[in-house]
């Protein structure tokens, strides 16, 4: 199986990087940053110019991309020179109805499409020790589970396509809820000149603890705010799919427009490239008492 990735990006390196080793193949698509692409292509990946002829020499094409805009930009660029039997495999986090039109689309030309948005940062897809959730049919599956086992240690199949993203979907308010509401709480701690160290280190102990607490405050309370790699626009856009999948099953509640809302504020204040744990970095405690 000739195999091609898209999305050389923070978590696309270390997922190309996994699959080169495993498979001893892989078509890749230059990336805005040489260093990935050029590491990769050292290690004897092949460079090939474009998605057009990625598409004709691929058999199996992987997209780790950042947004459903951008995934339909290069499906569509893909698209007319496609061919029946290809598989490609979104493993962002993307917006389901645009998921569930591609599929449609692809299918109608004899050509699958299936999603696998991803858990897990950087570290986890330079360790090949990501999470998946895959929404396929069961043949499609059979087939798929073994590629993204090249790069994830869970590779679970929520059913068809549209599954995935709504398990991810919920992944992903219970992230985003806890690191908005560490971020608010570590800000009081702050305003209340109460000792960040201290009490990181009795909330770990207790109930409140978790992996976003611990990827937020553990370097943030020694005052290192680049723990958590997550970007801000990322968290008000997968709060945004959260919001229409809940709208549309008329589950539209508080907490999730409060949630949204403070990504959203953050973005519009210009944070949007910040990473999470840069939120609580004391100069933007400083322009937020400024205001």
């Amino acid at each position: 199986m000739r195999i091609g990735f898209i999305g050389l990006g923070a978590m696309g390196a270390g997922m190309a990087q996994n699959i080169l080793a495993r498979h001893g193949q892989l078509n890749v698509v230059a990336h805005r940053s040489r260093n990935a692409i050029d590491a990769l292509v050292a290690l004897g990946a092949r460079e090939v110019q474009d998605a057009a002829r990625l598409a004709r020499e691929s058999d199996l094409i992987l997209l780790c991309l950042p947004n459903s805009d951008t995934v339909e930009k290069t499906v569509s660029a893909m698209i007319p020179h496609l061919r029946a039997g290809q598989i490609l495999i979104d493993t962002g986090t993307s917006c389901l109805t645009s998921t569930l039109a591609l599929a449609e689309q692809l299918s109608a030309k004899d050509i699958t499409f299936a999603e696998a948005p991803l858990t897990g940062g950087q570290a986890q897809a330079e360790a090949g020790q990501l999470g998946a959730l895959v929404g396929c049919t069961d043949e499609t599956f059979a087939r798929i589970g073994p590629v993204l086992e090249m790069f994830c240690a869970t590779v679970q199949h929520f059913g068809p396509v549209g599954t995935g993203a709504r398990a991810k979907y919920i992944n992903n308010y219970m992230v985003m809820g806890i690191a908005a509401l560490v971020t608010e709480a570590f800000g009081l701690a702050r305003e209340t000149r109460t000792d960040w160290a201290q009490l990181y280190d009795v909330v770990i102990r207790g109930s409140a603890d978790s992996g976003v607490l611990r990827r937020i405050m553990g370097q943030a309370k020694d005052g290192d705010f680049s723990g958590y790699a997550f970007s801000v626009a990322n968290a008000a856009k997968d709060m945004g799919y959260i919001t229409a999948m809940t709208a549309g099953m008329g589950r539209d509640t508080a907490l999730n427009h409060a949630v949204k809302a403070f990504f959203d504020h953050a973005v519009a204040e210009g944070h949007g490239e910040r990473r999470l744990s840069e939120l609580l970095s004391p100069e933007l405690g400083a322009a937020r008492s400024a205001d």
